[in-house]
C-alpha cells in the first residue's frame, strides 16, 4: 500500500512540473554568437638591405672628394644618364634617350633627344638646362672627374621645348658618348647657396632614376630608398632598398643571419676568408672601382717644386709597403697599379713600372737632397738656413685606405729624418680648390700641403681620363666659359686645350711647371708636352695607344704620380636576393636593381 501510495504521489508531482512547464514563455533560443577572428597584420615592405662601409655625403659623382661606392651606388639608382655601361662598352640608356648621334662633323655637333616622358620628381622634366648646367660645372669647377671632354664644348642649343639638345665642339671628339652621365637637376641646384661645391652635399633635391630617398639617418647609419612612384619606365620589383652601415663582423654577421640581402664592402684578406666560411648560401664577387690610389707629389708646394728634392722623396718612398698596408691582403692587392695610365682591371693593361721602383732607395735620396741643398744633421735633414725639411702628407679626411697609407709615409719619411706631419682636410676642401690657386692650400685645411694621398678617378674614356689630368691653360687664362645657348665662338674662354709655348724639347724630359693649370688637374703638375699630347688624344688626332710609351717614361722620370693599386670591393649575395651581379664595366652591381627579387624570408 505503502509502495503505491508513493508512486502515485511522485507521477501527480511530476504532471504537475510539466503543466507548469508548459504554462510559461521558453527561455529563448541563443542566436549566433559573434566569431573572434585575430588580426592579420598587413604586410611589410617588400625590402633589401644591403651592407655597406660608409653612408656619409657628400653625394655628387662628378667630383673626386665624393668618389666613393655608396654615391657609385645612388648616382645608378636616383639620377638619369644619356649613356651607362653595357655587355659592349657605352650604350644609349633608353629609359631616359631616344636617340644621340652625330649630326655635324664640320663644327662637330652631337645632338640628343630626350624622351618626352623623362622628369624629376617634382614633375619638372629632364630637359637641355640640365646638360647647361653640367656642362658648366665640369669646364670651370676644381676637383671633377674628366673635365677634358666638356671643354671641348663652345655652345648648348636648346630645342624642341628642351627635350632636343645640340651641343657643339670646338673640335672632333671621339669620346662624347663618356658625356652627360648622372644629369642633376638643374633647376633646383644652380642657385642652391655655396654653389656646386655645396650640391649634393648632405643629399639629393629630386630623382630621375627608379628610385628616390625616403631618408638618410647618418647617426643610425642608414639610407633609405623607395620605388619612385613618378619613374616613367619599368618599375622597380622591390619597394625598397636599404642601405645599412656597418663594420666588417656586423657585416658577416648580418649576411649569416640573413638580415642583409647581400653587401658590397672593402675587404681584407681575413675578412673575404670570414665570408667565404658562410658556406654556400654567400656568393662572392670582386667588383673594381673606377679609382686607383695613388701617392702625389705637388710640383706646387715649395719643397717640392724643387724637381731634385721632389725626385729625393720619390726615392724614399717603399711602395711595396704602402700597398700591403692599404690592400691588407684583399682583392686589391691583386690590381696593383704598374702603369700611369689605365685600370689594372682593364684589359690589355700592361706594366711599365722601372724595375727599381717598388721599394725606397734612401743612398739615392740622400744623394740627390744634398744636390738639391739639404744637409743631414744628426740624423735629421736642413736646408741651408738650417730649418728641418718638413713635409705635410694629407689623406681626404679619415678616409681609409688613404689614412692608413698616409701615416705609413710619414712613419717611412721620418725614419729618413725628414719631420713630417699628416694632415686631414675635409675631401671637398682638399679637392675643392683650384690648384692654381695661391690661397688653395688655405682653403685646404689651412696648411702647406707637399704630399697627397689619394684616389685618382678612372672615366669611361680613357683619352679624357689622360687629357683631365694634367690639363694646363695658356697663360693662366680664366675658367668661366659659357656652355649655354649664347654662341661661344669657337674657343669661348681663351682656350685651346694645349699649351702653345715651346718651353720643352720634345723629348718629355722637361717637367717645367710654369703653366697655370686647368682646374680638373689635382696634381697640380702643367707639363706642356703632355698637354699637347692629351688634347691631340683627346680629339683623335692621336690614338693613345701611340703616345703611351712616351706619356708613360715622362711621368715615371716626373715623380709627381705614384700609383699603387685600383680599389676593389667585395659583393657577397646571400640566396633571399636574386638578380644581384657585378654588372658592366665600373657599372658596379646598381645598374640592374629594378629587376632585383626577394627569393625569400
Amino acid at each position: 500500500m505503502a509502495s503505491g501510495r508513493t508512486s502515485t504521489l511522485l507521477a501527480l508531482s511530476c504532471a504537475t512540473v510539466l503543466l507548469a512547464t508548459a504554462c510559461t514563455d521558453p527561455p529563448p533560443v541563443p542566436g549566433p554568437q559573434p566569431t573572434t577572428v585575430a588580426e592579420t597584420p598587413e604586410p611589410g615592405p617588400d625590402q633589401i638591405v644591403i651592407g655597406v662601409d660608409e653612408i656619409a655625403g657628400g653625394y655628387n659623382p662628378h667630383t673626386v672628394a665624393d668618389l666613393s661606392p655608396v654615391t657609385r651606388a645612388l648616382s645608378r639608382l636616383l639620377l638619369p644618364s644619356v649613356f651607362v655601361p653595357g655587355d659592349n662598352g657605352l650604350e644609349l640608356d633608353e629609359t631616359v634617350m631616344r636617340s644621340a648621334t652625330v649630326t655635324s662633323t664640320d663644327p662637330f655637333t652631337v645632338s640628343y633627344v630626350i624622351r618626352p616622358d623623362a622628369s624629376w620628381s617634382d614633375g619638372a622634366p629632364i630637359a637641355a638646362e640640365d646638360f647647361i648646367y653640367l656642362a658648366e660645372a665640369m669646364r670651370g669647377q676644381a676637383g671633377t672627374i674628366d673635365p677634358a671632354g666638356y671643354r671641348l664644348i663652345t655652345d648648348i642649343a636648346s630645342r624642341d621645348g628642351g627635350k632636343r639638345v645640340e651641343v657643339t665642339f670646338a673640335d672632333r671628339y671621339p669620346g662624347w658618348r663618356g658625356l652627360f652621365n648622372d644629369l642633376l637637376p638643374a633647376h633646383l641646384l644652380k642657385d642652391v647657396p655655396g654653389g656646386w661645391q655645396n650640391a649634393l652635399a648632405t643629399s639629393f633635391p629630386a630623382y630621375g632614376g627608379p628610385f628616390a630617398i625616403k631618408s638618410i639617418d647618418t647617426a643610425r647609419g642608414e639610407i633609405l630608398l623607395e620605388r619612385n612612384e613618378r619613374y616613367w619606365e619599368k618599375p622597380a620589383a622591390v619597394d625598397q632598398l636599404v642601405l645599412r652601415r656597418s663594420d666588417k663582423q656586423g657585416i658577416i654577421a648580418a649576411l649569416r643571419d640573413g638580415n642583409n640581402q647581400f653587401a658590397l664592402t672593402r675587404t681584407s684578406g681575413q675578412d673575404r676568408a670570414a665570408l667565404r666560411r658562410l658556406g654556400d648560401a654567400i656568393t662572392l664577387y670582386t667588383v673594381p672601382r673606377p679609382a686607383v690610389a695613388e701617392v702625389l707629389l705637388r710640383p706646387t708646394s715649395d719643397v717640392l717644386s724643387d724637381d731634385t728634392a721632389r725626385a729625393a722623396i720619390a726615392a724614399l718612398i717603399d711602395r711595396k709597403r704602402l700597398i700591403a698596408v692599404g690592400t691588407e691582403g684583399g682583392p686589391s692587392g691583386r690590381l696593383r697599379a704598374n702603369a700611369q695610365l689605365g685600370a689594372p682591371s682593364a684589359s690589355g693593361y700592361q706594366p711599365t713600372i722601372p724595375d727599381d721602383e717598388n721599394e725606397s732607395h734612401p743612398e739615392r735620396a740622400w744623394r740627390l737632397l744634398r744636390q738639391a741643398g739639404y744637409q743631414r744633421s744628426a740624423g735629421v735633414w736642413r736646408d741651408q738656413s738650417g730649418d728641418e725639411l718638413r713635409l705635410v702628407v694629407a689623406s681626404p679626411g679619415d678616409r681609409e685606405p688613404y689614412l692608413a697609407m698616409a701615416r705609413e709615409l710619414e712613419r717611412q719619411l721620418t725614419a729618413a729624418g725628414i719631420e713630417a706631419k699628416v694632415a686631414t682636410p675635409k675631401p671637398r676642401e682638399l679637392f675643392g680648390a683650384d690648384p692654381a690657386d695661391p690661397d688653395a692650400d688655405a682653403l685646404a685645411g689651412g696648411v702647406g700641403i707637399d704630399v697627397v694621398v689619394a684616389p685618382r678617378a678612372i672615366g669611361a674614356d680613357p683619352a679624357s681620363t689622360f687629357a683631365s689630368r694634367f690639363a694646363c691653360r695658356e697663360g693662366g687664362a680664366g675658367t668661366e666659359g659659357t656652355a649655354g645657348s649664347v654662341d661661344g665662338g669657337d674657343d669661348p674662354d681663351g682656350r685651346d686645350g694645349a699649351v702653345n709655348g715651346e718651353g720643352d724639347s720634345g723629348d718629355g724630359t722637361d717637367t717645367s711647371d710654369d703653366g697655370a693649370v686647368e682646374p680638373g688637374n689635382i696634381a697640380g703638375f702643367c707639363h706642356e708636352r703632355l698637354a699637347r699630347l692629351g688634347r691631340a688624344v683627346l680629339t683623335g688626332e692621336r690614338g693613345l695607344d701611340d703616345v703611351r710609351s712616351e706619356v708613360e717614361a715622362t711621368l715615371w722620370r716626373a715623380d709627381v704620380t705614384v700609383p699603387l693599386f685600383q680599389l676593389a670591393d667585395t659583393l657577397a649575395v646571400g640566396d633571399e636576393v636574386a638578380g644581384v651581379t657585378p654588372g658592366d664595366g665600373f657599372a658596379g652591381p646598381f645598374g640592374d636593381a629594378v629587376n632585383w627579387i626577394r627569393t625569400g624570408e
